[in-house]
């Protein structure tokens, strides 16, 4: 059997014949499937993509009849013993990764060999599903892998055509596949570098040169703009070889090398935004510099890490330099890079985030307006740069932890350990928080910030039923905050997690409290906007709750969080009297986060209320699973819940007819 979702949409069986399906939707709902992998599609997006005007229950049917008929079609091929597979949530295909040309294309490119490069380059011969009108709401999911596939092609055109001792076949292929892509976007730069590449190991420099002038015309006409550094760099050397390099009897210029930086606050992770490329013209030079003190002035506000003053990191402007360089002349650990595009009224700027050390890319993203508000698209920019640099530069420290020998853990070695595991919100990995933290304390016992976060932990073991004994857990939080408050000055990341401890012991306007102190000396931490929508949720203000966890989703949308962010959102849409949709986010936040024990219990009361009883029970049995002495009666007694009776009452009735105990 085999899959072909890219440059069309084909199904083969073994034997060499065509596969039939009954209908576009069936066709559409396998590519889904395909396209997915073993990670599979939750029924519920199956059903919002393909039947979005259709109640639950019959997309839902009309979703089983697809999975049918695709089972019919399929298991013609007697090989295939189980084509289609799953539980109640989830579905995916039970074919192998070579069966779908694209996941092949995607591992394939991914490979270190010759051999691996050249077979996924033949594979992409076109985009995803090219020339197939696919439905509207179906549309976006799938550009979404169709950008990503494309982007692959791109990364692996670049990487063929620098290939060391490249075979002749292997420079051929890249060449198609250049060409290919340059087909569907001929301002791609990244192909016209590949056959930059290829034509000068070819030794056909002139044909070379005409590629990059080709280049560089494309780029003026579409976007009126000009090529980027790199690509100027390759043809420079082209041109001279020698070009840059010093002569004998020259004297290099003298740069005053910048002051080297100490490390401050418990040698917590530096960071330095380097002046943008301006890509653009003399003109855009006072807005990229306004793009970079904008975005220097949003991380300055972020405390878990120390940001290199702009005047330190403008003595590197329109300076050639490695950031390995960088990080050792300022002892900094990060660096922000970025270009900025204008063409006509279309305006895009670049960002990555880069180890210092390594050179690694630890985060990128690109960010499209016009030129009509300028001043307001920087402002944005420059928000979500911050969003989402602080969870990246996070992610990338405790890695750095987790490797270090326990002999060299510091407190704060041991406060990035913590981490993941109070992320992972589940009994066992918060008794691990717990142990890891009280050795942060041990070692620095006014870490303010360890004490924060031991009395979040400790208050997830009491609104969660992880303790037998909550009155002491609960003292326990309330004295980490007291000694945290003590301390904590004006650290965001510590006055959070002692406002998630005050909103899961009850103390809603105290937590609420917090947050607005946090908001104003950080508007942009995600944390913070997530918690303070869930006092809004238990403060009965569902039009409050949702716009603090939109703003939360938009700065850090690849969060660790983001299931709370999307239950928290669930739970203010139920209270708006969303049940479907809220129904809808806790299908999927269950499906990728099984032992999540809190989101069972709103699911249950959620479909209990919209008396969707199979999902209600359902999810009542994966949460008994899971924690077989939970009753109705316990849940009532946490503190949090005694903060809003009205709402305490509303979820116990939809828990009740789900089916959970009473006590």
């Amino acid at each position: 059997m085999h899959i072909r979702l890219l440059d069309g949409f084909a199904v083969t069986a073994a034997v060499g014949n065509s596969v039939r399906l009954a209908t576009r939707k069936t066709r559409f709902v396998l590519a889904a499937l395909a396209l997915s992998g073993t990670r599979g599609v939750t029924r519920t997006q199956l059903c919002r993509l393909f039947w979005p005007d259709r109640a639950a229950p019959q997309a839902r049917s009309s979703l089983r009849q697809a999975l049918t008929d695709i089972r019919r079609a399929l298991g013609e091929d007697a090989d295939q013993a189980k084509t289609v597979e799953g539980d109640q949530e989830t579905v995916r295909l039970g074919l192998p990764e070579s069966a779908v040309d694209a996941l092949a294309f995607e591992a394939g490119a991914k490979r270190p060999d010759a051999e691996a490069l050249r077979a996924a380059a033949e594979l992409y011969r076109g985009d995803l599903l090219a020339g197939i009108d696919l439905p509207d709401d179906a549309d976006e999911w799938f550009a979404v892998h169709r950008r990503a596939l494309r982007r692959s092609a791109l990364n692996l055109a670049e990487r063929m055509s620098a290939f060391p001792a490249a075979a002749p076949e292997l420079l051929d292929t890249c060449e198609a596949l250049a060409e290919r892509l340059l087909a569907q976007d001929c301002t791609a730069e990244e192909a016209h570098r590949a056959l930059i590449r290829v034509h000068q190991r070819r030794g056909h420099l002139s044909a070379a040169l005409r590629q990059f002038e080709e280049c560089r015309a494309v780029l003026r006409k579409e976007l009126g703009a000009e090529p980027d550094r790199e690509t100027a760099a390759l043809v420079a050397a082209l041109r001279d070889p020698m070009e840059g390099a010093p002569q004998a009897d020259a004297v290099p210029p003298i740069v005053p090398a910048p002051a080297r930086v100490s490390i401050r606050d418990r040698g917590l992770p530096s960071i330095i935004v380097m002046p943008f490329d301006n890509l653009s013209g003399p003109s855009d030079e006072y807005f990229v510099d306004g793009v970079v003190e904008e975005i220097t002035a949003a991380l300055s506000r972020v405390r878990d890490f120390f940001v290199i003053a702009r005047q330190s990191a403008f003595t590197y402007k329109g300076r050639f330099v490695d950031v390995r360089d960088v990080g050792s002349e300022l002892g900094v650990s990060y660096v922000v890079e970025g270009t900025v595009r204008r063409g006509g009224d279309r305006l895009r700027i670049s960002v990555q985030l880069v180890d210092a050390a390594s050179r690694q890319q630890l985060w990128a993203d690109r960010f499209d307006g016009t030129s009509s508000d300028v001043f307001a698209f920087q402002d944005r920019i420059a928000a979500n740069v911050a969003g989402a640099i602080h969870p990246a530069v996070r992610r990338a420290e405790v890695e750095m932890a987790r490797l270090k020998p326990p002999s060299d853990l510091r407190a704060y070695d041991l406060l990035m350990r913590a981490y993941p595991r109070v992320w992972a919100q589940h009994a066992e990995a918060v008794r691990e928080a717990i142990a890891t933290l009280e050795q942060a304390i041990e070692i620095d016992p006014e870490y303010w910030r360890a004490h924060a976060l031991l009395g979040w932990c400790h208050a997830m073991n009491v609104s969660y039923l992880w303790t037998s004994d909550s009155e002491v857990e609960e003292q326990i939080a309330l004295r980490c905050v007291q000694r945290a408050s003590a301390s904590i000055d004006d650290d965001p990341t510590a006055l959070t997690a002692c406002g998630a401890t005050l909103h899961l012991l009850g103390k809603q306007a105290e937590s609420a409290a917090l947050l607005h102190t946090v908001l104003k000396l950080d508007p942009n931490n995600a944390l913070a906007w997530t918690r303070l929508g869930w006092v809004g949720v238990f403060q009965g203000e569902p039009s409050a709750a949702m716009e603090c966890f939109e703003k939360a989703m938009a700065l850090s949308p690849l969060d660790p969080f983001m299931f709370s962010m999307r239950m928290g959102l669930g739970s203010a849409l139920a209270l708006a009297g969303r049940l479907e949709e809220a129904l809808a986010i806790g299908r999927e936040v269950v499906a990728q986060h099984p032992q999540l024990t809190w989101a069972y219990r709103f699911l249950t009361a959620w479909a209990g209320m919209a008396g969707d009883l199979t999902t209600a029970r359902w999810a009542a049995d994966r949460l008994l699973a899971l924690q077989p002495d939970y009753t109705v009666a316990k849940y009532l007694a946490v503190p949090v819940m005694r903060s809003n009776p009205k709402l305490r009452d509303w979820l116990a009735g939809g828990m009740r007819l789900g089916g959970l105990p009473e006590g």
